[in-house]
């Protein structure tokens, strides 16, 4: 089983007793045979496509004559993960039918082909089998090709361009090449409800042009070449960036449901989303049924593995789900539009409909989607601003006069304190985390013992007396006890 963006298979067999006029004739009988369109014929060999037409399997078969022996080669047209052993299939039935008849061949008759043949070869000046292999900048030249936009890849290779480009500014800026920190990804637009359900929806869109360390954004990006490679010929530009971001933004609304604490970054959703579109196609009649088997089989591996894979933890399997069952629906929706290519009022109908759904959807799973962490987070900056105002009692001058010391023990003291103990028994109602709850607990605990200690406080202020230091230094333990607590959480 070939892997890579071009599967390939090759082999090396002997011409014994044969010249290498007499192989190449019996070469090209044999490729005819097999049905193969023959590109291209020189005295060093052939060139041959098994060609059957998109969404099916294609190879390019190259047979080359070098001495005694001919170097035979199978290579898969596209960008398949896996060529499922049909590349080492396509040679075997060369060299099968090679070996059934180079003995039973006619000398004369191979010759007088031979003859008829020569007026059409190739001149050895113009004989790309006798061109050298492709150097390392030609190699690195057709790598970079998979970035530039052309006809028939167009979207693909803008979307990998803006998803690399932000990414670099990112690094620029300061963020962390393998492993940036939550604050900067928040920072830069990733998806969390306590933040984005705050007003900030744009998340929403932003999140999966982002991603979360070097590895990340490269292991994305291989499967949106891949699949954009095969699906955005047959879907066209509209179909294809329309059906991106509509999956890209279903996959961060269920991400955003899912998940109350998980910061969620990165293309993979929507990539899923376009692999549910492929998924949907394939089990139509739309694509030639002796090409569906592999294509699933490929395309369930990618899915099946990322899936799985995704239930270790640490990964948004969540966005996956949702975009990949989007793609789906979207899929589906495509075909009437697919099966009348000549139909654009169809196409663009079809599209703005889905755009339709899906925003409106969104929209109001988005509203419904219970905001508990947002109001906890707002509730404890209410909390620490109280909390300041109640602790102005340790603000004041030492020789403040004892009547300030005691209005502000009740008034900004005891009555903030109050007031955050009445905050807090509102956050132990709310549909949190139980740590944020425990939190809760503990802080009110705080309050309480901050209460005492400071009705000790007056009493030893207004009675001018010492008798009140022990108590009140034990209730101070208490409160370093609970602030240390709070740290742990």
């Amino acid at each position: 089983m070939a892997f890579g963006f071009t599967p390939k298979y090759m082999e090396t067999v002997q011409l014994d007793q044969l010249t290498p006029q007499q192989f190449l004739v019996l070469a090209i009988r044999i490729a005819k045979d097999l049905g193969w369109d023959i590109r291209f014929i020189s005295d060093t060999g052939l060139i041959a496509l098994k060609s059957k037409g998109m969404f099916k399997w294609n190879a390019r078969i190259t047979i080359k004559i070098e001495d005694e022996t001919v170097n035979l080669k199978s290579e898969s047209i596209g960008s398949e993960l896996f060529d499922l052993g049909r590349n080492k299939k396509t040679i075997a039935q060369f060299t099968n039918a090679f070996f059934d008849v180079r003995n039973t061949f006619v000398p004369e008759e191979l010759a007088n082909e031979y003859e008829e043949l020569k007026p059409s070869l190739v001149a050895p000046e113009q004989d790309v089998l006798l061109q050298p292999p492709a150097t390392s900048k030609q190699q690195i030249g057709s790598l970079f090709s998979l970035f530039v936009p052309r006809e028939g890849y167009f979207i693909t290779p803008l979307l990998v361009d803006i998803n690399i480009l932000v990414f670099i500014l990112m690094v620029i800026s300061g963020v962390s090449f393998f492993l940036p920190d939550n604050e900067s990804l928040i920072r830069w637009g990733a998806n969390f409800r306590p933040v984005t359900l705050e007003g900030q929806w744009w998340r929403l869109f932003t999140n999966f042009f982002l991603h979360i360390g070097f590895i990340h954004l490269l292991m994305n990006m291989y499967a949106l070449i891949y699949v954009g490679l095969l699906l955005e010929p047959y879907l066209g530009k509209t179909r294809f960036i329309a059906a991106y971001i509509m999956t890209g933004i279903i996959a961060s609304v269920t991400s955003l449901y899912w998940h109350e604490l998980t910061i969620s970054a990165g293309a993979s959703g929507a990539i899923f989303g376009m692999y549910g579109v492929f998924l949907a196609m394939l089990t139509t009649n739309f694509i030639d049924q002796a090409s569906r088997k592999a294509l699933l089989i490929s395309i369930g591996i990618f899915v099946g593995y990322n899936l799985i894979n995704g239930m270790k933890g640490g990964i948004d399997n969540a966005a996956h789900i949702g975009g990949l069952l989007s793609g789906v629906i979207i899929g589906y929706s495509f075909y009437p539009s697919l099966r009348k290519p000549g139909s654009v009022n169809l196409e663009y109908l079809t599209i703005c409909v889905l755009f339709v759904f899906v925003f409106s959807a969104s929209f109001s799973v988005y509203r419904k989607i219970p905001d508990d962490i947002g109001k906890y987070t707002v509730r404890m900056q209410a909390f620490a601003d109280t909390e300041v105002e109640a602790l102005a009692l340790y603000r004041l001058p030492k020789d403040s006069p004892k009547e300030k010391f005691l209005s502000v023990i009740t008034d900004s003291g005891i009555c903030y304190w109050n007031k955050n103990i009445r905050l807090l028994d509102t956050v132990e109602k709310m549909n949190i985390p139980q740590t944020f709850k425990d939190r809760a607990a503990i802080l009110k605990n705080y309050c309480g013992l901050r209460i005492k200690s400071y009705n000790l406080i007056y009493k030893a202020i207004d009675e001018n007396t010492d008798i009140y230091k022990d108590s009140i230094q034990f209730y101070n333990t208490q409160i370093e006890e609970a602030i240390n607590s709070l740290k742990k959480k």
